[in-house]
């Protein structure tokens, strides 16, 4: 297919470009950029846009293809949840062109024969890239390390076993020079399970009010500092999923300014929503880290500006209702993101915490770049993964008309501005919305 993207604001931090220009795209690449162009040409040499299929996107903005770098699908093991069908669906309506899903599936994405099974059923589906991020160790257990090379070798583009947090400190260690030896990520889970136990909230005011055993913030970040210390040690590039609290935030920028290879995520909810949004019991706000205070949230919110947490990704965690129409201590940690984190995210940009270029930046080119994967620009040559955003799009979120299986969002019936309205994945249009 070949395709004229004409009259857009195109913003790509790869270049950096933010200017009103056109692209063209043919055989799943991306062919040129700029002002009023066309590659078509009838018998006679004369050039004609006729034999494309031009898009008018004036008014709209177009990017790099989102990726979000911290899904659950679900599938194998799961399926009443999500399956990679809907979970793609969902993401392709949610303007992502690829997503990398954590590995606690059943069976666990520990070896090769489940990785490669998670590949071929997306290639199945054809809507999006997915890319497994495979377990650090097997079943997840933390007593032995995964086959890290034969999974990498069968697709794997990270380890964690996000979840089920490494206790053992000498596995981390182990786990981290393996990984630094394959040019591996290592996306660490932060949770003291001793300082959690038992928790179902943030430990604070709220949590002693509702009567609610709560989980402290140095749960989080007591690992944080632990698995820091030992990428400094080991060299290894460290992942910090999930950033909740303002200890983690100060931890990670004091990594850096000491030039340790630490890149952090955090998810939409951590700079929306504060413990204050389970005060009704409402289980679709109950999330693992949980949902944190003010000044956690204004933290996260400055390390987004400031640089120090490089992604926003959403943790997108599907459940059916039976795991979360129960009681709230028994309830399920989680709530889907695929299809509300780009509308959450935007309003960083009208708040003035974010520029349109860093967002785009947070929520593509630097997955792209820490995963190692294909995408997260618009240069010539590179595939053609599109994401086109209605800025002024005004719409409300309806969990009854979600792609995903999972219908647990505290965000139901939440206005938003801004809206992904086509998704191109491989220079072909995977979710239109008119």
């Amino acid at each position: 297919m070949r395709l004229l993207l004409r009259g857009a604001r195109v913003v790509d931090p790869s270049q950096p470009i933010d200017e009103k220009i056109d692209i063209l795209i043919e055989n799943g690449k991306i062919v040129r950029m700029g002002k009023n162009i066309y590659k078509a040409k009838t018998q006679n040499g004369e050039e004609s846009p006729s034999t494309l299929k031009t898009l008018d996107l004036r008014g709209k903005i177009v990017v790099p293809g989102l990726i979000d770098m911290h899904t659950h699908l679900r599938e194998p093991g799961f399926e009443y949840k999500e399956t990679i069908q809907t979970g793609c669906e969902a993401a392709a309506a949610g303007g992502f062109t690829a997503v990398a899903c954590m590995p606690n599936t059943n069976p666990v994405n520990d070896n090769r024969s489940v990785t490669e099974s998670i590949i071929r059923r997306a290639r199945e589906c054809n809507l999006c890239h997915v890319y497994p991020v495979a377990a650090i160790s097997r079943r997840s257990e933390g007593a032995a390390l995964a086959e890290f090379w034969d999974l990498k070798d069968a697709g794997a583009v990270a380890f964690s076993d996000d979840g089920k947090p490494v206790m053992n400190a000498a596995l981390m260690r182990r786990a981290m020079e393996y990984a630094c030896s394959l040019d591996m990520p290592v996306i660490s889970h932060c949770e003291d399970l001793h300082l959690s136990a038992g928790g179902a909230m943030n430990e604070g005011f709220v949590s002693t009010e509702l009567g609610l055993h709560g989980i402290p913030s140095m749960a989080e970040e007591v690992m944080a500092a632990r698995d820091i210390l030992i990428a400094e040690f080991t060299g290894t590039a460290i992942h910090i999923a999930h950033v909740s609290t303002a200890g983690t935030v100060r931890l990670i920028r004091e990594a850096k300014v000491r030039g340790i290879r630490v890149t952090a995520e955090t998810a939409p909810h951590y700079f929306t929503l504060t413990d204050e949004a389970v005060r009704e019991f409402d289980v679709n706000a109950k999330v693992n880290p949980p949902l944190r205070g003010v000044e956690d949230v204004a933290a996260v919110r400055e390390g987004l500006r400031d640089g120090t947490i490089d992604v926003i990704a959403g943790d997108h965690a599907p459940h059916a209702m039976t795991d979360k129409d129960v009681e709230f201590d028994e309830a399920a940690f989680g709530m889907v993101a695929l299809e509300t984190s780009l509308g959450l995210s935007l309003k960083l940009v009208s708040d003035g915490i974010l520029t349109l270029d860093q967002l785009i930046r947070k929520m593509s080119t630097a997955p792209a770049r820490i995963l190692r994967i294909p995408g997260g620009t618009l240069k010539a040559g590179a595939v053609a993964d599109v994401t086109v955003i209605d800025p002024a799009a005004v719409w409300t979120v309806d969990r009854d008309r979600f792609r995903s299986r999972g219908r647990n969002t505290p965000f139901h019936g939440w206005d938003m501005k801004g809206k992904s309205v086509m998704t191109i994945v491989g220079g072909k249009i995977r979710h239109h919305e008119p």
